[in-house]
């Protein structure tokens, strides 16, 4: 046999186990697929909702320059703890010290002439009385005194004011709290309006974190306002990005008032206590805050499946097929279940897992 005929008799072969293979060949039959269902209920869970915070400290202030000066000392570094009253920076004195002696000498000046006018007027009064005088020269001495007066007044301020400069020369700072970064060196002219540093508090520190208006838009159908949700707020958690919780717990202090147009949403802040001054400026957490739902129908995630903006789950009916329903839900913040707001009904079963797995009208088993 030559090769063209072992290649005749090799392919006759092959067409002939075709056809007997496809006369073996059945269709299938109609699968049924077999799903975890879920027949809703009502019931009560606490369960946490969590947002991304930034912390900064409550007493966070910047140290900016009061008066125009020649920087002498530098009194701290970077970093540095300080307590409310520390100095911080020493600006020249000198003019400032002049100006307050000027001041001082204008006072004692103005003092005099008072003690002249008030003698003048007081001669003056008697001569009228007696009748050696006329009252035009009383007036004139009275309207003297009280000019000497207003100068006195006067005198005082400018002096009051010459101090508070010779003060704005040694900058202090206002609260407890670490020093950011010095900005100015020693024997530079430091201009009045000028940033030097900043003191970041830290005896208390504040996390940020944002609601969205139809959030804070409930809360307060719910309770009345916001001073009420301020009152009855539960004590919340500062989760660290390790996993780990901060020991200390914090409170709602306040809200924004206002909708940040752009992102739709109001700034709450929680204040928590720092006495180990374990939290920093510039951290970022997650707020958790334990939040009891009533009366819900509750459902695991793996029962949504996500369409763009819309959340879809599959109803099981009698007759087993499976029928996607639009549903509102709110998810608890545990990353593992929801709550259904509207679309579905007590005593309704639902594909309670690998819903995203189910076509409409698919048979479900179960």
């Amino acid at each position: 046999m030559n090769l063209q005929s072992f290649v005749k008799v090799l392919y006759a072969g092959c067409v002939c186990c075709l056809v007997v293979m496809t006369g073996c060949v059945k269709l299938p039959e109609e699968q049924h697929t077999s799903y975890e269902t879920l027949t809703l209920t009502r019931e009560t869970v606490t369960a946490p909702l969590s947002w991304s915070a930034s912390i900064r400290g409550a007493g966070d202030v910047s140290i900016v320059a009061r008066s125009t000066g020649t920087l002498n000392e530098i009194r701290v570094k970077d970093g540095q703890r300080v307590k409310a009253g520390t100095v911080l920076f020493v600006l020249d004195q000198r003019i400032a010290s002049n100006v307050l002696e000027h001041a001082k000498a204008d006072l004692q000046t103005a003092i005099a002439n008072l003690d002249n006018a008030r003698l003048e007027a007081e001669s003056n009064k008697e001569l009228a009385e007696q009748g050696i005088i006329s009252d035009y020269l009383l007036r004139k001495s009275l309207n003297v005194l009280q000019s000497a007066e207003a100068q006195v007044s006067q005198a005082k301020v400018a002096v009051k004011d010459a101090e508070l400069r010779l003060d704005f020369c040694t900058i202090k700072s206002p609260v407890d709290g670490l020093v950011g970064d010095i900005l100015p060196h020693v024997g530079d002219v430091i201009s009045e309006g000028e940033m030097l540093t900043r003191v970041a508090g830290v005896s208390k520190m504040e996390a940020s974190f944002s609601l969205t208006e139809s959030q804070v838009h409930a809360m307060v159908n719910e309770l009345g306002s916001l001073d009420e949700v301020l009152k009855v707020a539960p004590p919340l958690t500062l989760r660290f990005k390790d996993g780990s919780e901060y020991s200390e717990k914090g409170h709602i202090t306040s809200f924004s008032g206002m909708v940040d147009q752009r992102t739709g949403s109001v700034t709450c802040i929680v204040t928590f206590p720092n006495p180990k001054g374990e939290l920093f400026s510039g951290m970022q957490g997650t707020v958790v805050m334990p939040i009891e739902w009533a009366d819900v129908m509750l459902v695991p995630l793996t029962s949504i499946v996500r369409i763009q903006d819309k959340a879809l789950i599959y109803k099981v009916g009698a007759d087993s097929l499976a029928t996607g329903a639009i549903v509102e839900i709110e998810e608890l913040g545990d990353g593992e279940r929801a709550v259904i707001v509207s679309g579905a009904e007590v005593g309704e079963t639902i594909v309670a897992k690998g819903a995203a797995n189910v076509h409409e009208k698919d048979k479900v088993i179960f």
